[in-house]
């Protein structure tokens, strides 16, 4: 059904943010964009996917008084969590990425710039 497939990409578009927050976290850079852009393309579409199943299960919370676990099935529902996890993650790394390294890269890589 469309639930359980828009849950299975939840699932791994939130998988992939969350690898790139740890990446983030730990060398101060996310991922590279490895052949032909595609790593950085997955990273930056996981991003979006990630906001738009937030913004999903805000208005399906506004909506109906319910999370997407009980209207929608078991998987979306754990993507909507795992979403939630990614974007507070998320938060967590940028408030570090700030305080220990005192920039935030940019989404994408420039010449000469802190993140080759």
């Amino acid at each position: 059904s469309e639930s359980t497939l828009l849950g299975i990409a939840g699932i791994i578009a939130s998988s992939i943010m969350i690898y790139s927050e740890s990446v983030l976290s730990k060398t101060g850079c996310g991922l590279p964009a490895g052949p032909f852009g595609l790593v950085g393309a997955a990273e930056g579409v996981s991003y979006l996917g990630v906001v738009g199943l937030v913004g999903f299960s805000f208005y399906s919370k506004n909506r109906t008084g319910n999370g997407l676990l009980v209207t929608q099935g078991v998987i979306l529902g754990a993507a909507e969590a795992l979403s939630y996890v990614a974007v507070f993650a998320g938060l967590w790394v940028l408030l570090g990425q700030v305080t220990n390294y005192g920039y935030i890269p940019n989404a994408i890589p420039m010449e000469g710039g802190m993140c080759q």
